[in-house]
């Protein structure tokens, strides 16, 4: 699902930055795009753009800097293209893991970042307590659970062992993904902030091992199931189709995952910002996105204002 690059892209070494809860990338993307930054060691400081658009580029050309760790995807052509049609130009920097790119941004190395759902900025703003903000949303997609040993959910037996995320955010939703496939059950029906320690044991067909997101994958040969970030999926080859179970997009218990444009709560009205927000949802930008994909991610275009009020009630209840 990546592209090839018409040129190298820059290489430059990534921040030292402090370590932060997150889900853990384990490689970099490949194939990125010409024009991305790719980060690949620790020490170098990138170059903030102004949050006022005083960029740097060519006369009139406003220059933003955003963070991800999908910096192959397709639509970030589109967006580019049309984003200078506007006078934007964008660099793309890839982050090689999750827990990067909200520091990144919070110390102006970056102008926005979009990698993350609104449950996991929550997690981020309280523990960090930092206030940065969403933007614009972008798209859910569903967390899907696969494996290697069974065809179908009922083949999973008594006892058996499911892999799943173990950073908080991540973490939770597995859990409430496998009780809604039916393979266990969370005390007091859980929520976004469920833990292991949450299950019913006595009332669960399986039991559940906290891994590394990155690992979800590499650990399907040794376990009966194992739930798997869209993206982590993706970029080991598996079919989403072929997925045991996924949580429903569609439904408002998805609204904690719905995906976002991040900004410094200061640059929540920048204009140039919201203009790219905006610019996501055109029709080239979306047809890339569903492509990359293989037409699982909803897309979902919240006023911005929704979102910071689900953004709150999150950090509200992650507070407790």
């Amino acid at each position: 699902m990546s592209e090839t690059p018409d040129t190298p892209p820059t290489e430059q070494t990534a921040p030292a930055l402090p370590d932060k809860p997150g889900r853990g990338r384990g490689a970099l993307l490949g194939g990125v795009a010409a024009g991305v930054v790719v980060l690949v060691a620790a020490g170098f400081a990138i170059k903030a753009v102004a949050s006022d658009d005083d960029g740097s580029g060519a006369a009139g050309t406003k220059t933003v800097t955003i963070g991800t760790t999908e910096a192959s995807a397709p639509y970030w052509k589109p967006l580019k293209d049309l984003a200078a049609k506007e006078g934007i130009s964008i660099t793309v920097v890839n982050f090689g893991d999750y827990t990067q790119a909200n520091p990144a941004l919070a110390q102006k190395q970056t102008d926005l970042n979009l990698f993350q759902h609104l449950q996991f900025l929550a997690t981020y703003d309280v523990e960090a307590k930092q206030d940065l903000t969403p933007i614009g949303s972008t798209v859910v997609v569903p967390l899907g659970l696969y494996s290697k040993k069974h065809t179908a959910l009922a083949q999973i037996p008594q006892g058996g062992k499911v892999a799943i995320p173990n950073d908080p955010t991540n973490q939770a939703r597995a859990l409430l993904v496998l009780q809604q496939a039916g393979l266990l059950k969370l005390k007091g029906g859980g929520n976004t902030l469920s833990t292991p320690k949450d299950v019913d044991a006595s009332a669960s067909k399986v039991t559940v091992a906290p891994v590394d997101a990155a690992q979800t994958v590499a650990s399907l040969p040794s376990v009966d199931a194992s739930v798997v970030n869209n993206n982590f999926a993706l970029d080991a080859k598996l079919d989403p189709s072929k997925a045991l179970f996924n949580d429903d997009p569609k439904r408002p218990e998805a609204e904690p995952y719905i995906n976002a444009f991040v900004a410094r709560a200061a640059d929540k009205d920048n204009p140039t910002y919201l203009k790219i927000a905006r610019l996501y949802h055109d029709p080239s930008v979306v047809k890339q996105v569903e492509a990359y994909s293989k037409g699982t991610a909803v897309i979902v275009d919240k006023p911005q204002a929704d979102l910071q009020k689900i953004l709150d009630r999150l950090k509200a209840d992650a507070k407790k």
